[in-house]
C-alpha cells in the first residue's frame, strides 16, 4: 500500500516546539517522559517506570518495592551513555526526580494540544484516496491504510485493526525488546569485565611465577658458584704446592751449580800459576775440593707426570643432563614445589661433598 504524507504549514514557533518535543523523548519507551522523571548520575534522564524495567530486567533477583526482604541494592547501564548506575536498596526509588523536566513537560503539554506526532498523523494521507487520511492498519498486508481501502480497496478482504492499537503495541513490543537488549548488553559487559579481572589474574600470576622461577635458578646458579669456587681453591693449593717444590729444587740446583762454576774458575786460575811449588801449595787442598764437589748428590728430580693437573678434571656431563630435565610441575602446590626445591638443594650438596672427597683421595 502506498500513502503520501503532506505538511501543512505550521505556526512560527513549531519548529522549536518539535525541537523540545525530541529532547522530552524517554530513550526506552520512545513516548514523551511519564511522571515522574529521574534524572541518573550521567545526567541522563528516564521515566520511572522505563528505569524500573530495566533495573528488573539487569537484577532480576533484586526484590520490588514493599516486599519484606531487604535488597542489598543493584546496578544497570544508562542506555544512552552506558555509564553503570549503581543503586542502593532502595532501587530507582532513590534516584532523584528531575523536577524543572517534568516543569517543561507539563508547560509543553499546555502549548501542544496534539499528542505525540499528532502533527504527522493528521497529515498522513491515502495516496489512492487522497481526501481520506490513515487511520486503520492491514493485519494481512502489515501496512497502515485508511478505511475507503477496506471498504472496496486494495484491502477489502483483510484483517484490520484501529491504527492506535497497532501503534501502541508495536511501541510496547519495542520498548520491551530495547529494556531487553539493555539487560543483555549489560549481562555482556558483566562477562567482559569478568574476563578482563581473568586476564589481570593471569597476568599477576605470571608475574609472581616468573619471580619464583628467576630466585630458584638463582639458587642453582649460587650452588654451582659456591662448588665452582670450592674446586679452584683445591685446584690453586695443589699447583701451589708443586710450584713451591720444584722452586725449590731449582733453588738447590742453582747454587750447586753457581758453587761449582766457581770452583772451576779457581782450578783454572790455579793451573795457570807457573811457579810450580807455589802451585803444589794449593793443588792438594783444591783437588779435595773438587772431588768433594763432584761427589755431591743432589735432590732427586719430579718424577715423570708430575706437572700433570688432570686429575683434577670434572665430569659434568650427568649434572648438565639432569639439568636439561628441568621442567614445570602440574598439579603441584606451591608449597610442594618449595619442599623440591629444598631436596634437590641438599642433594646437589651432598653430591658436591662427594666430589670433593674425591678430589682429596685424588691428590694423596
Amino acid at each position: 500500500m502506498n500513502f503520501a504524507v503532506g505538511f501543512k504549514p505550521l505556526l512560527g514557533d513549531a519548529h522549536s516546539m518539535d525541537n523540545l518535543e525530541k529532547q522530552l523523548i524517554c530513550p526506552i519507551c520512545l513516548e514523551m517522559f511519564s511522571k515522574p522523571v529521574v534524572i541518573l548520575p550521567c545526567q541522563h534522564n528516564l521515566c520511572r517506570k522505563c528505569a524500573n524495567d530495566v533495573f528488573q530486567a539487569s537484577n532480576p533477583l533484586w526484590q520490588s518495592r514493599g516486599s519484606t526482604t531487604v535488597s542489598s541494592g543493584g546496578r544497570f547501564r544508562c542506555p544512552s551513555c552506558r555509564h553503570e548506575v549503581v543503586l542502593d536498596r532502595h532501587g530507582v526509588y532513590g534516584l532523584q526526580r528531575n523536577l524543572l523536566v517534568e516543569n517543561i513537560i507539563d508547560i509543553y503539554k499546555q502549548e501542544s494540544s496534539r499528542p505525540l506526532h499528532s502533527k504527522a498523523e493528521q497529515h498522513l494521507m491515502c495516496e489512492e484516496h487522497e481526501e481520506e487520511k490513515i487511520n486503520i492498519y492491514c493485519l494481512s498486508c502489515e501496512v497502515p491504510t485508511c478505511s475507503l481501502c477496506k471498504v472496496f480497496g486494495a484491502h477489502k478482504d483483510c484483517e484490520v485493526a484501529p491504527l492506535p492499537n497497532i501503534y501502541k503495541r508495536q511501541k510496547s513490543e519495542l520498548s520491551d525488546g530495547i529494556a531487553m537488549l539493555v539487560a543483555g548488553n549489560d549481562r555482556v559487559q558483566a562477562v567482559i569485565t569478568q574476563m578482563e579481572e581473568v586476564c589481570q589474574t593471569i597476568e599477576d600470576n605470571s608475574r609472581r611465577q616468573k619471580q619464583l622461577l628467576g630466585q630458584k635458578f638463582e639458587t642453582l646458579c649460587a650452588v654451582l658458584e659456591e662448588r665452582k669456587a670450592e674446586l679452584l681453591q683445591t685446584l690453586a693449593r695443589e699447583q701451589e704446592e708443586k710450584l713451591q717444590r720444584v722452586r725449590g729444587l731449582i733453588r738447590q740446583y742453582g747454587d750447586h751449580l753457581e758453587a761449582s762454576s766457581k770452583l772451576v774458575e779457581s782450578a783454572i786460575q790455579s793451573m795457570e800459576e807457573p811457579q810450580m811449588a807455589l802451585y803444589l801449595q794449593q793443588a792438594k787442598e783444591l783437588i779435595k775440593k773438587v772431588g768433594d764437589m763432584a761427589k755431591v748428590e743432589l735432590a732427586g728430580r719430579p718424577e715423570p707426570g708430575y706437572e700433570s693437573m688432570e686429575q683434577f678434571s670434572v665430569n659434568v656431563e650427568h649434572v648438565a643432563e639432569m639439568l636439561r630435565t628441568i621442567d614445570f610441575q602440574t598439579g603441584g602446590s606451591g608449597e610442594e614445589e618449595e619442599e623440591e626445591l629444598v631436596l634437590e638443594g641438599e642433594d646437589v650438596s651432598a653430591g658436591a661433598e662427594e666430589e670433593r672427597q674425591e678430589a682429596s683421595e685424588g691428590l694423596h
